[in-house]
């Protein structure tokens, strides 16, 4: 899978990489097989959701316990949060989950302007997948998918040309942006049937928490989200990042211009 160094090219060629990676993105599951190898990558899009609930848990002090994902793609986080917390914590907590996804697309497009960062932070997607499963996940389909897609993301880090790799994080980064936007219907709704149990929604819950109707947040989230992956696709195609460097002068030139003599 080695390739060629890939260098800097127009704006419009910039754009048309990140129109392809969320062409791909939509498109693959419809392609013949596409639906079968989109599968550990659609649980991705359920893990970046249900670990943005644990981890704004465990940052804001809270125990994260497990992350529960199901063969149909849907899951939950179950964390505890301590009787004494008060109400902005378990909005947080529950605002986490429906940004987590923007946030790692915006970060994955934003890494995808930078050559050097395009493998360590592939490697590090994939640990941090890797990590998540041995101390959170507790379910079949998470303990199945997140590795294949660690291992996935890991070969690429490894042996992907130079252009994959950057494919490799626009496609991610994609992904994880259009998930909050694909997932407005979810948003967009008080309650939710999960295990043949009614609950509330994400936004349902910050309702309850804070006030104001779910529809609110909804559209707080989904702005949020579309201010995120704006700034980070406008930080990627920023014109002084396209620029190629210019051209090194011969030794001797140097030599030339250095010459306080002449």
């Amino acid at each position: 899978m080695a390739g060629p160094l890939v260098t800097p090219g127009s704006q419009g060629e910039a754009i048309g990489r990140l129109v392809v990676a969320g062409l791909v993105v939509m498109l693959l599951p419809a392609l013949p097989f596409g639906e079968f190898l989109a599968y550990p990558f659609f649980i991705l899009t359920t893990w970046f959701h249900e670990m943005g609930h644990g981890l704004t848990a465990v940052l804001l002090g809270q125990d994260f316990q497990q992350l529960v994902i199901f063969p149909d793609g849907s899951g939950f986080a179950e964390y505890q949060v301590g009787g004494s917390a008060p109400r902005v914590v378990q909005a947080a907590i529950a605002a986490g989950g429906p940004l987590a996804p923007s946030i790692a697309g915006a970060g994955l497009i934003a890494a995808s302007a930078h050559p050097r960062a395009w493998r360590p932070v592939l490697w590090l997607a994939a640990a941090a997948i890797l990590i998540s499963v041995a101390i959170w996940v507790r379910s079949a389909t998470g303990w199945w998918a997140l590795p294949v897609a660690a291992a996935a993301i890991a070969l690429v880090a490894w042996r992907g040309s130079a252009g994959w790799t950057r494919f490799t994080l626009q496609f991610l980064g994609m992904m994880g942006a259009m998930s909050a936007f694909t997932a407005w219907r979810y948003l967009f709704t008080e309650q939710v049937v999960m295990d043949g149990q009614a609950i509330l929604s994400d936004t349902g819950a910050i309702a309850a928490v804070l006030g104001l109707p779910y529809w609110f947040w909804a559209g707080a989230i989904l702005l949020a989200a579309a201010i995120m992956i704006g700034a980070a696709l406008r930080y990627a195609l920023a014109d002084k990042r396209l620029r190629p460097p210019p051209p090194k002068l011969p030794a001797n030139v140097l030599q030339f211009k250095r010459d306080p003599r002449l």
